[in-house]
């Protein structure tokens, strides 16, 4: 019950937002309402910043407790098999997003208005490879945690998780039990921040609405239906995966995902989904040592909605422009995606920033991706829900095949059936 009235609050907060910010951008001028849009904002902020103290110690804590009671082995394998699933979802989602851009053709004859090069704020250089695989590792563990770096909190969470796993006889078992508890306040204490969602929901569309209005997207019609299109048959792709392991447990897996979906999709923030991601995986049932670390590492190398807008966005310039680019051309841009779109999570508009990154190495101008930011936030709803949906199907199917799924707990979703472990 208390899951469904969290839902209906956010679901309010959405509607509230919409049509809040209609009626601003319809009855104030550009400047007036782009300053409260500003303070529409400051709802976001909040929920966001409330969110990010929490995901450091969260993920710490539970990845730590996980290693610590677990085998090297068994670890290595749920690696093993995290980054297999990982690397096959993120091709079918690159190929789909070739395949729709190719048979829809959104951007011949584009008629898009350009933004400002000012404002697009994209950080290409976040893509250097020297400086990508030396940032994952941190030079602090506070600077890691305080600037809520994943990658290197796993890093760091992966180091810290085995040498206790090494030292197990001569450490006492209250220490590795005391991280268990930790993990379980965080969830707890997630529970408390989530009461927050719908005003965060609700400032995130309302500030984007008054800003831009519902018109924008009349503009942008071809490209945003071809690319929810998309994305609607990579959700459908990913549901049958999921049914192909879980069976009919991946429908109520689904439904108890409804919150953190909602929340992904109105603040376009994974992190404001990833705590309720974690803490519902667990009350389906899934092995909190597996959760603890398939999901972080998840949402540095599994963004399946990013990786489908990458392809379909780089593709989609090049018919703006009017490059033709023959089949093989298309293919080893696929593959150079596929590459470069690894561990960039919390850069900043990460999917555009690959795209920017990528477009010279083709001979495609840099610049094709100002057309596509006046609807950028929208397109990030459909993006982060849709890396919601990925990582949760991937951590239960790990799971699942590492025997780690059992009956939810006693203060689980009611009257929804456990995900059953495999004989």
């Amino acid at each position: 019950m208390k899951t469904n009235r969290i839902t209906l609050w956010v679901c309010v907060g959405l509607i509230l937002g919409i049509a809040v910010g209609y009626y601003c951008h319809n009855s104030m001028d550009p400047k007036a309402a782009k300053a409260l849009a500003g303070n529409f904002s400051i709802l976001t902020d909040i929920f966001l910043r409330m969110i990010k103290m929490i995901i450091g110690p969260l993920i710490f804590s539970t990845l730590v407790a996980g290693i610590a009671s677990s085998d090297s082995r068994s670890i290595g394998r749920v690696g093993v098999k995290a980054m297999a699933w990982f690397i096959i979802a993120s091709l079918v989602s690159l190929s789909l997003g070739l395949l729709f851009v190719n048979v829809l053709h959104p951007g011949v004859g584009a008629t898009m208005p350009a933004a400002d090069m000012a404002s697009a704020n994209l950080k290409t250089n976040a893509l250097n490879l020297k400086d990508f695989i030396s940032h994952m590792f941190p030079k602090s563990f506070f600077e890691a945690m305080s600037n809520n770096e994943v990658l290197q909190i796993v890093i760091f969470s992966l180091f810290f998780g085995f040498g206790i796993s090494t030292m197990k006889e001569q450490l006492p078992h209250a220490l590795i039990t005391a991280l268990g508890q930790i993990s379980r306040v965080m969830l707890r204490v997630t529970g408390l921040v989530m009461f927050f969602a719908p005003f965060g929901v609700f400032g995130a569309v309302a500030a984007t609405i008054t800003t831009d209005g519902l018109a924008v997207l009349a503009v942008y019609a071809h490209f945003l239906g071809g690319f929810v299109l998309a994305t609607l048959t990579l959700w459908a792709l990913l549901v049958l995966a999921g049914y192909a392991f879980l069976g009919k447990d991946v429908f109520p897996l689904l439904k108890s995902m409804r919150v953190p979906f909602l929340l992904g999709f109105a603040t376009a923030s994974s992190e404001a989904a990833y705590p309720k991601v974690l803490e519902q995986l667990e009350k389906a049932g899934v092995d909190s040592k597996v959760a603890g670390f398939v999901l972080p590492l998840g949402y540095s190398f599994n963004l399946d909605g990013s990786m489908m807008y990458s392809s379909f966005a780089a593709l989609f310039i090049a018919q703006a422009y009017n490059v033709p680019m023959t089949l093989g051309q298309q293919i080893t841009m696929l593959l150079v995606l596929m590459v470069t779109s690894k561990g960039i999570a919390g850069v900043p508009r990460s999917a555009l920033v690959v795209v920017a990154a990528v477009l010279p190495m083709f001979n495609l101008p840099e610049a094709g991706v100002l057309l596509l930011l006046g609807i950028d936030h929208f397109l990030d709803m459909f993006r982060t829900a849709t890396n919601v949906i990925g990582n949760a199907l991937a951590t239960t199917v790990v799971a699942k095949t590492e025997n780690a799924i059992t009956p939810p707990v006693a203060d689980g979703v009611a009257g929804e059936p456990a995900l059953q472990a495999a004989e």
